[in-house]
C-alpha cells in the first residue's frame, strides 16, 4: 500500500508541476493595435498653420495569449511620430498636429518584451503597432498652404498681444508661438496688436523696419520674427 501510495503521489506532484509550467506561459504580448487607425486633421480651405494644437486622444490595445485577452496598454507603451514637423504624440498618446507641415506620417506604439506575465523569458522582443496620421494640405490662393517655406512667430517682453498675417496662415497671442506656412516668394504683412493696456515695441526677423507695424517679408525661406510687447 505504501508503494501504491507513493505513486499516485509522485503523478500529483508532476501534475502539479506540469500546471505550474503551462500557467508560467500565459499573458504574452502578441500584437498591438492602435485606436483609431486612420486619423486627418485640417481641410483643404484652411491654411495648414491653423491645425497647429489640433488633436486626438490615441489607444494602444495589447492581444495576449495563453488565454486570449485583450487589455488596455496605452500608458505602458513608447509612443513615437515619424514626422515631428507633422504631428506629434506624447508619453499618454495624445497626437497634436503641429501647423508646420502637411502630408502622411506613421505613429507608433512599442513595446520591449523581457519576459511573459509569467515569467518565460523573451529578452528583446519588440511588439509594435502603426496608425496613420494625416494632416490636409491647402490648397487656396491666399497662402498659408503646407507647401514652402515656414514662418514662425514668436513673443517677448512684458506686455502681451496677437499677431496675424495678412495672406492668412499665422495667428496667435503671446506668449504661444505659432507657424504659418507660404508658398516661395509671397509677401506677408504681419500686424502686432497690444491687448490690454501693454504697447507695441519692436519687431525683430522682419524685413521692414523695426519699429514700424505692421512688419513686412517676403517667404524665400524658413523665418522667424519676434513681436516684442511692453
Amino acid at each position: 500500500m505504501n508503494g501504491k501510495w507513493s505513486g499516485i503521489f509522485v503523478l500529483v506532484m508532476v501534475g502539479t508541476a506540469l500546471v505550474s509550467v503551462s500557467c508560467a506561459h500565459n499573458q504574452q504580448l502578441v500584437s498591438i493595435a492602435i485606436q483609431p487607425q486612420v486619423e486627418t486633421f485640417g481641410a483643404s480651405n484652411v491654411p495648414v498653420g491653423q491645425d497647429a494644437g489640433l488633436n486626438v486622444q490615441l489607444r494602444a490595445l495589447g492581444t495576449y495569449i495563453h488565454p486570449p485577452v485583450t487589455k488596455d496598454i496605452t500608458n505602458q507603451v513608447t509612443w513615437a511620430s515619424n514626422d515631428t514637423q507633422m504631428m506629434t504624440v506624447d508619453s499618454t498618446g495624445l497626437l497634436t498636429a503641429t501647423g508646420v507641415t502637411c502630408g502622411g506620417t506613421l505613429v507608433s506604439a512599442t513595446v520591449t518584451t523581457n519576459s511573459s506575465e509569467g515569467g518565460i523569458s523573451s529578452s528583446g522582443s519588440i511588439v509594435t503597432g502603426y496608425m496613420t496620421g494625416n494632416v490636409v494640405c491647402y490648397t487656396g490662393t491666399n497662402g498659408g498652404g503646407g507647401i514652402g517655406p515656414a514662418l514662425t512667430a514668436t513673443f517677448d517682453g512684458n506686455g502681451s498681444g496677437n499677431v496675424t498675417s495678412n495672406p492668412a496662415g499665422v495667428s496667435c497671442a503671446s506668449p504661444s508661438a505659432c507657424v504659418g506656412q507660404f508658398e516661395t516668394g509671397t509677401l506677408v504683412t504681419l500686424t502686432a496688436t497690444p491687448i490690454g493696456t501693454s504697447v507695441f515695441g519692436t519687431w525683430t526677423g522682419c524685413d521692414s523696419s523695426p519699429t514700424t507695424n505692421p512688419c513686412t517679408l517676403t517667404m524665400t525661406e524658413n523665418r522667424t520674427v519676434t513681436a516684442t510687447f511692453n
